[in-house]
């Protein structure tokens, strides 16, 4: 009996690398795996946000009237819309508007905010239901607040000047109709609306600070005041900052809350970027001269986030 040999056929010297052991294309899957959960978000930011900005700035080089809607001619005029913008002597006075508005309604929002948080960040009986009460200006729309608001401070038929004449008090105060105070009584009533918001994320903030830093404190002998300084304030400057940047943005474009008070009356003393836009765009339907004063808000807020993001990054230094 015979028996054969079967030999095996040779192998080859150099056996071939396994795909999926090869780090360049491993590298190259995880890159592509990245990309692919980002692309939705980018995506979204270009259509969302990139288009309308880039629109907008185009539209300000451009003789855009309501006639454009339905031809589609939009001819550029280089720049006669801004030119025309910044010639107006409106635009300088809505300006200083927007800045004092702003400046004025982060401060208020800010100090009442903190202070009602410190009050807060105590335990006493119906602390949870007085801070649920205060949330509710916040809850309330905008435009709502304001029509209210302008009932209460109406000249003649309104609560607080009644209040007022109740108490002997003289009850005759041009809350909105008088110049000089009608861009303060703006302010206050930003300030009423803001007050909340500053509340909930600074009181937030306070309840991160570990106790063992008041009792080391209160153990070298710090008075309150003392270690409100030199504790709350520098554990809590990151919370403050994210409050008043945040703060900054929805205050510089406020448009609703004015118009619903004052429409940028009387004799435009409560006029400011955002009713200025507005008015440009939707009013005298001069879209051009609308986008300038809305490109100009979003330099505004641009400038401002590149000091935001330098002053964190010397901090994180």
């Amino acid at each position: 009996m015979t028996t054969s040999t079967v030999t095996a056929p040779p192998s080859d010297a150099a056996p071939r690398k396994d795909a999926a052991q090869d780090p360049a294309r491993a590298r190259l899957r995880r890159r592509l795996a990245r990309w692919g959960f980002v692309a939705p978000a980018v995506l979204f930011m270009l259509l969302f946000f990139g288009y309308p900005l880039v629109r907008n700035v185009v539209m300000s080089f451009q003789h855009y009237t309501p006639k454009t809607f339905f031809t589609g001619e939009a001819p550029f005029n280089g720049a006669d819309n801004w030119s025309s913008v910044f010639q107006d002597a409106l635009f300088g006075k809505a300006l200083w508007h927007t800045l004092v508005f702003t400046a004025g309604s982060l401060l208020g929002q800010f100090c009442i905010g903190l202070a009602l948080a410190v009050f807060f960040n105590r335990r006493f009986p119906l602390n949870g239901v007085l801070r649920s009460l205060i949330l509710l200006p916040w809850l309330v729309p905008m435009v709502v607040s304001g029509i209210v608001w302008r009932r209460i401070l109406d000249q003649d038929t309104g609560v607080l000047n009644t209040f007022f004449d109740t108490l002997g008090l003289g009850g005759h105060t041009p809350w909105l109709t008088s110049p000089g105070m009608a861009l303060l009584s703006v302010i206050l009533v930003n300030i009423w609306i803001g007050i909340p918001f500053n509340l909930v994320i600074l009181y937030g903030g306070l309840q991160e600070i570990p106790k063992e830093l008041y009792e080391a404190a209160s153990l070298d002998g710090a008075s309150a005041w003392r270690a409100f300084r030199s504790v709350t304030l520098p554990m809590l400057k990151p919370v403050i900052t994210v409050v008043l940047v945040l703060g900054f943005m929805s205050t510089v474009k406020i448009l609703d809350l004015i118009l619903a008070l004052t429409d940028g009356g009387p004799a435009d003393a409560t006029q400011t970027l955002g009713t200025l836009t507005y008015q440009n765009s939707f009013v005298e339907l001069d879209f051009g001269a609308g986008a300038v004063v809305g490109n100009v808000l979003i330099l505004i807020s641009a400038v401002f986030a590149v000091f935001y993001l330098r002053a964190n990054r010397t901090e994180g230094k």
